[in-house]
């Protein structure tokens, strides 16, 4: 793996994850936030796209595409069952 495939990755998830948390009304979480999102995002959409038979096709968009999917179940995963309020902050 190489430095070119990390900074593609980073890309995407920052990408990702700043777009599901623009498209569910939360704000964005911050930069790491955001990344970690849509880094996690990208491996839950690409393994729910897998699981449903579904291909993306390849190329950039259709990554984030996957990764923004991914990253929303995973905001609507977090603040189902992890959400601040129920952490008492």
């Amino acid at each position: 793996m190489g430095v070119g495939m990390v900074v593609s990755w980073v890309v995407v998830g920052l990408l990702a994850g700043w777009l599901a948390g623009f498209a569910m009304k939360g704000g964005g979480y911050g930069l790491i936030g955001d990344l970690v999102l849509g880094l996690v995002g990208g491996v839950v959409g690409g393994w729910t796209f897998r699981v449903l038979g579904v291909s993306a096709g390849g190329g950039i968009l259709p990554t984030v595409l996957v990764a923004f999917v991914g990253a929303l179940i995973v905001i609507v995963a977090q603040r189902k069952w992890w959400h601040p309020a129920r952490l008492g902050t």
